[in-house]
């Protein structure tokens, strides 16, 4: 009997057992727990620890994606942990660098997140059916009854401001979206006394991704909150580039002077339908807060108020205008040409390459919101042939080196600089603030200097000059060059270059085509 009774017990701890090894698909995969924390190399597979109890897989991936696409997941549940893939270790990095100085929430939860030992997750084949699944369904990609993945085929997306207690311009939605994909138009309008958009991407992906990760954020504090829904139209028809409408693939559109923006025949289209919200994603208002709400230049009442401290931002609590920049090109990269590039978005105070990592930078603004600024404009262009990316650092300042302490030339202090373009209080200036483009803005030519003069300056520095055009004064130019690479290479090099007799080019970037 004793011996009946000792098989019976050895299997039900062998039914125990296989039951608890396939009751998660994803504990199923074979991966040791890293218990050691900071010890890893830059990884693109990230260890999360600490996560709340019953943790979806889709609130994991919510940390990940405003960083770049993620490619796999592991959920060790029992362990309260779990393993995020992303495409490259670059996202990774930049990721990381973001939570280590802003520590990430699941639930209100804080977690901790590490670079992984494991260079990738290695699945079964299933496995990663499910992952892939798992990941487009939470993108917005929908499975079909076949298990064949689809897409909505409408890039456009009607968005509501509810709570504007701040004025939400088109410039700071463009800022806002242009984080998911290529906006290509956007019209706003004021329908039953709300303010309103349709905004339209260059792929229906990208709309996807922007209502998951925005639908029910706030751009600032508990205001102005986006309600985000799909438009029946497929495609915008823009008549006019002014304040209340814009084509960016036609710059040369009329201002319109006072017609209306949107055409009426669209009106028609507009949904009557609320919105559907998915509620709030862990882990991305922190990232919204730093990344998106950049204060549009443009809109003198929102800047006043940040002015006046009225408008603070999502989720941060202090005043530091420091900025990281990785994935520099060490070759090329100087603390001037740093300078240079960024002071189009601020004043910029310090800059310190680092000297055990040279190609990461520490960029001191005047304040937040030049730093907002900077880095919504600049994170993820080309410069000297890399992808640079900008994030804010969680150091309040940069430190100068020590007295007689020889850094190589790595820091050095602007703060005194008389190349600051912000430093007079209603410089036009203020009023001239554009993204990166191809276009450049030429000012304080001398008289003497013609267009061949400027053609050959530009292509010595590099650019290919596609067009070129005086204004009537003649000390006011644009260049247009063959890319925004060769603009923002020939603004570094060019912007104060001494053109004779005391002029010192000034270059900065254009929102006009030739």
């Amino acid at each position: 009997m004793s011996f009946i009774i000792l098989i019976f017990i050895f299997y039900v701890a062998l039914v125990s057992f296989l039951l608890d090894g396939t009751s998660n698909g994803s504990d199923s995969k074979k991966l040791r727990v890293e218990d050691r924390v900071g010890d890893a190399p830059p990884s693109r597979v990230l260890h999360i620890r600490k996560l709340p109890n019953e943790v979806s897989e889709t609130e994991v991936i919510a940390l990940g994606l405003p960083f770049g696409k993620v490619t796999n997941i592991l959920t060790l549940k029992g362990k309260n942990q779990a393993f995020l893939e992303l495409s490259t270790e670059e996202a990774a990095i930049t990721m990381v660098n973001y939570y280590s100085a802003v520590t990430p929430h699941v639930r209100n939860v804080p977690v901790f997140i590490q670079y992984s030992n494991h260079k990738e997750l290695k699945t079964d084949n299933a496995n990663q059916v499910t992952n892939k699944r798992n990941y487009m369904f939470f993108i917005g990609y929908y499975s079909s009854s076949d298990g064949t993945l689809t897409s909505p085929s409408s890039p456009v997306l009607r968005i509501i401001i509810d709570n504007m207690f701040y004025p939400v311009t088109l410039d700071v939605l463009q800022q806002i979206f242009s984080k998911f994909g290529t906006v290509m138009k956007i019209i706003t309008f004021t329908k039953n006394n709300q303010f309103q958009a349709l905004l339209q991407y260059n792929d229906a992906g990208s709309a996807q991704q922007a209502k998951v990760a925005l639908d029910g954020q706030n751009i600032y504090n508990a205001c102005c909150t986006l309600r985000i829904d799909y438009s029946k139209l497929v495609n915008l028809n823009v008549k006019y580039n002014n304040d209340k409408s814009r084509d960016y693939t036609r710059p040369e559109l009329p201002a319109g002077d006072g017609q209306p923006a949107v055409d009426p025949s669209m009106a028609a289209a507009f949904s009557k339908d609320s919105n559907s919200l998915l509620g709030k994603i862990p882990g991305i208002s922190l990232f919204l807060s730093f990344s998106f709400c950049a204060l549009s230049p443009l809109s003198a009442a929102a800047a006043a108020a940040a002015a006046a401290g009225r408008v603070a931002l999502s989720g941060h609590s202090g005043n530091s205008g420091v900025l990281l920049v990785s994935n520099l090109n060490e070759e090329m990269v100087t603390p001037q040409s740093l300078f240079t590039l960024f002071g189009v978005y601020g004043d910029v105070q310090r800059v310190k390459i680092l000297y055990n990592k040279k190609d990461s930078a520490l960029i001191q603004m005047a304040d937040l919101n030049q730093a907002q600024l900077a880095m919504s404009h600049l994170n993820g262009q080309k410069m000297y042939s890399k992808i640079i990316r900008v994030t804010m650092s969680k150091h309040q300042t940069v430190q100068l080196p020590r007295d007689g302490l020889d850094d190589q030339g790595l820091t050095k202090d602007f703060t005194n600089s008389p190349l600051h373009r912000f430093k007079k209080p209603g410089s036009k200036n203020f009023q001239n603030i554009f993204p990166p483009s191809a276009t450049l803005h030429l000012s304080n030519i001398p008289q003497d200097i013609t267009e061949d003069d400027l053609r050959v300056l530009f292509t010595n520095s590099g650019g290919t000059v596609k067009a070129f055009k005086f204004f009537q004064d003649r000390k006011m130019a644009l260049i247009q060059l063959s890319t925004v690479e060769e603009a923002i290479q020939c603004l570094i090099d060019l912007h104060n270059y001494n053109m004779g007799d005391n002029h010192h080019l000034r270059v900065s970037f254009s929102k006009s085509t030739i």
